[in-house]
């Protein structure tokens, strides 16, 4: 799971959206608190990810990783973009198959 996370920083840091969209299940949601919208299946998550990754340049650091449990991991992170700077979290969730089920966003 940590390797997924990895590689999913590492896309859409490169604006990768179809790279990032390999990780999700079909019927993944997306939940951002910041801007009070959940984002549901692949359509939901590639708009979400265009318009607030690609759409606001933004750059994320992996700050650190804390495992929950076997299908939790709670991500902090630092976003730099168009809008400033920026901390928070990403803590996913993941089906038994290893794929992103679900990604809850908030800004610290």
């Amino acid at each position: 799971m940590e390797k997924v996370i990895q590689q999913f920083i590492d896309a859409i840091n490169a604006f990768d959206i179809d790279a990032a969209l390999e990780l999700f299940t079909d019927d993944a949601v997306i939940d951002d608190e910041s801007v009070g919208e959940s984002f549901k299946n692949t359509a939901g998550v590639r708009k979400y990810l265009d318009k607030f990754f690609v759409g606001y340049k933004t750059v994320t650091k992996l700050e650190s990783i804390e495992v929950l449990d076997n299908w939790h991991i709670k991500a902090q992170v630092d976003f730099i973009g168009d809008f400033g700077h920026e901390t928070g979290g990403l803590n996913f969730t993941f089906n038994t198959n290893g794929f992103i089920n679900a990604i809850n966003a908030y800004l610290d």
